[in-house]
C-alpha cells in the first residue's frame, strides 16, 4: 500500500512531509515500512523523552487502560491528582491544571492572565510576547506567537498582544502600559531557531513584572521536562515565573498539557476554566510514570551531560566544513545553523543514511533527540552528519 498516495487523496496538505513512513520505535530508534532502521534524534519534535515504547510507559498505560481511561473532571481521579502532586512537589509552583496539549495549556494560560488583569490591574488585558516565539496554532496562541508567517494568513487575529524583541529587556519596559497584565515567553525559543537568552533575561524580565503587578508566563512546552539540562528551563534562571505551560515530553508520547501555576496566579473560579478530556486517567498516569522516571534516574542532569557532548561534537564539525555558521542551544535542545540554504538537503542525506534531524530553517537543522540518549549515540549521529554534509557540501 502507498501511503504516501493515500495522505493525498485523504489527509489536509497541512504538513510538508518527511519522505518515509514510521511504522515501529524502540529506544532511541525508528523502523520504516520497508524495516530501515533510523537513529532518531527529532524525538517526536521533543516529546518522546524516555524514547520510543519505554517499558515503565507501555506498564503505566497498560494498567491505567484496564482501570479507567476517561471519567469526567466532575468527579475525582486519582492519576490526575498523583501527576499534579508530583509537579507542585518538583516545582515551586503551587496549583496544576491539565489539557490536552501546549497550545491548549498556553491559550488557557493567556486566559488565565486576562482574568487576573480584570481582577488585579484595572480590567487589563494584553500581553507581551517576543518576536520568533511559537506559542501553537489556536488563533491566539498565533497573535502571541511573533512570526509574521504564521499569522498572515488568519488576519484579522484576536487583539490584546504586542510583539517586542527576544532577550531585550528595554523593549518590554517601553510595550508596557496600563493595559499590560502579563508577559508570555519561551525559557529558549525552540521553533524561532534554538535562540538562548543572555543569563540575566530572564531575571530581569521577572523583576519588572513584580514591579508592575504583571504575571510572567514562561512556555515551557518544549524546553520543560528535563529537555534543557535541569526539570524546567526556567529554574537556571533563579526565577521562579507566575505561570508554567508544559506539554510535549511531560507524557512521553501521550497527548497532554498542563498549567502550573503559584498560588497568586491562580485566580480561575469554579467554572471559568475547564475540559473534557484534559487530565484524563491514562494520560496522567502515562504523565506520572514519565515525570517520575526522569526525577528518579535525573534525565536533566544527564541531558545536560549528552548536550554538551552534542554541542562539542558540532564545534568540531564547524571546524572541518566552514558553511556552519553558529552551533547554539541548551541542554538536548540544540541548533545548527548554515551560512545558506540547504538544511533541507542535509536532513535527507542523512535521513538516506539512517538518521532522523529537523530542519527548522532552511538555514537551521534542529536536534532534539530522546533524554535517555547515550554517548555511543551521540557519537554515530556526529558521524552519520558528518557523510551527510560531505555529500552535500563536496
Amino acid at each position: 500500500m502507498n501511503w504516501i498516495d493515500i495522505e493525498k487523496t485523504s489527509f489536509m496538505p497541512v504538513f510538508e512531509r518527511v519522505p518515509v513512513t514510521l511504522i515501529k520505535g524502540r529506544g532511541m530508534y525508528m523502523r520504516d515500512e520497508k524495516g530501515k532502521r533510523y537513529l532518531d534524534f527529532v524525538a517526536g519534535i521533543a516529546v518522546v523523552s524516555l524514547g520510543h515504547c519505554h517499558p515503565v510507559l507501555i506498564k503505566a498505560i497498560n494498567r491505567q487502560s484496564r482501570l479507567l481511561m476517561h471519567t469526567s473532571n466532575l468527579f475525582y481521579s486519582t492519576p490526575q491528582l498523583k501527576l499534579a502532586n508530583l509537579l507542585t512537589q518538583n516545582s515551586e509552583l503551587q496549583r496544576v491544571f491539565f489539557a490536552n496539549s501546549g497550545a491548549e495549556a498556553v491559550e488557557g494560560a493567556v486566559k488565565l492572565a486576562r482574568r487576573w488583569g480584570h481582577l488585579k490591574r484595572n480590567g487589563a488585558y494584553e500581553v507581551i510576547s517576543a518576536h520568533n516565539s511559537f506559542h501553537g496554532r489556536t488563533l491566539a496562541t498565533i497573535a502571541a506567537t511573533g512570526q509574521a508567517k504564521f499569522q498572515q494568513p488568519y488576519m484579522p487575529l484576536p487583539d490584546g498582544f504586542t510583539n517586542v524583541a527576544y532577550d531585550n529587556i528595554e523593549e518590554i519596559k517601553n510595550a508596557t502600559s496600563e493595559k499590560t497584565c502579563a508577559v508570555l515567553l519561551e525559557a529558549v525559543q525552540g521553533e524561532g531557531g534554538v535562540n538562548v537568552p543572555q543569563p540575566n533575561y530572564l531575571k530581569e524580565v521577572k523583576e519588572w513584572c513584580e514591579q508592575n503587578n504583571l504575571l510572567l508566563l514562561m512556555d515551557e512546552v518544549q524546553t520543560g521536562v528535563g529537555r534543557c539540562g535541569s526539570l524546567f528551563a526556567y529554574q537556571q534562571s533563579g526565577i521562579v515565573p507566575d505561570v508554567v505551560m508544559l506539554a510535549k515530553g511531560l507524557a512521553g508520547g501521550v497527548p497532554i498539557g498542563a498549567i502550573l501555576t503559584s498560588e497568586k496566579a491562580s485566580v480561575f473560579a469554579k467554572g471559568e476554566h475547564g475540559s473534557t478530556f484534559g487530565g484524563n486517567p491514562l494520560a496522567c498516569a502515562a504523565g506520572y510514570a514519565v515525570l517520575q522516571y526522569i526525577i528518579k534516574h535525573d534525565l536533566a542532569s544527564h541531558a545536560q551531560e549528552m548536550g554538551t557532548r552534542l554541542v562539542d561534537g558540532l564545534i568540531k564539525l564547524q571546524q572541518e566544513f566552514p558553511l556552519i555558521s553558529d552551533v547554539r542551544g541548551k541542554g538536548l535542545l540544540v541548533g545548527l545553523q548554515f551560512e545558506k540554504d540547504c538544511a533541507k538537503e542535509v536532513m535527507l542525506a542523512c535521513l538516506d543514511m539512517g538518521l532522523l534531524v529537523n530542519n527548522l530553517k532552511p538555514n537551521m537543522l534542529r536536534l532534539i533527540p530522546p533524554l535517555i540518549v547515550q554517548e555511543a549515540d551521540i557519537n554515530k549521529a556526529l558521524g552519520i552528519l558528518r557523510r551527510a554534509l560531505i555529500k552535500v557540501f563536496a
